[in-house]
């Protein structure tokens, strides 16, 4: 059985996933676009995987014993980027710039560490994230 710090890590790297697939999956310096920008621009598809992608974390968040005020943080922030989805071009230009799953994940991980420390990746993440750095020419 997973005791209570393992299941808020276990809920950390969900988030992690979820905010990279979301909002980072490229990324040049501070702006990234992912699946959520992408799936915008696409009716109804963009607000299922808004609102699928934001349960999720929300999901991750319980699981994780995340605070009232975290997981209400974390609705905030993806009630707006959900709803701004359902508005034809201009509320799927603001679902591409906002990235509320991105910001929902990084209160969940900052809630998580404050109260169990931070969570290490799993080794094979970070052999990825070397190797891309690596190949760009950038030390770490």
């Amino acid at each position: 059985m997973a005791t209570t710090q393992e299941k808020a890590h276990h809920a950390w790297r969900a988030a992690e996933r979820i905010k990279r697939l979301s909002d980072r999956l490229v990324g040049v310096g501070p702006f990234g676009l992912g699946l959520d920008g992408i799936l915008a621009w696409v009716p109804v598809a963009g607000t299922v995987y808004s609102v699928g992608a934001g349960a999720m974390l929300v999901a991750a968040g319980f699981r994780g014993g995340a605070s009232v005020m975290t997981l209400g943080k974390m609705l905030t922030y993806l009630a707006v980027d959900s709803a701004s989805s359902t508005v034809p071009v201009v509320g799927w230009t603001v679902d591409t710039l906002f990235p509320g799953h991105l910001m929902a994940a990084k209160a969940l991980q900052k809630d998580i560490e404050a109260r169990h420390g931070p969570s290490a990746l799993p080794e094979s993440w970070d052999r990825k994230r070397r190797a891309r750095a690596g190949r760009r020419g950038v030390k770490i």
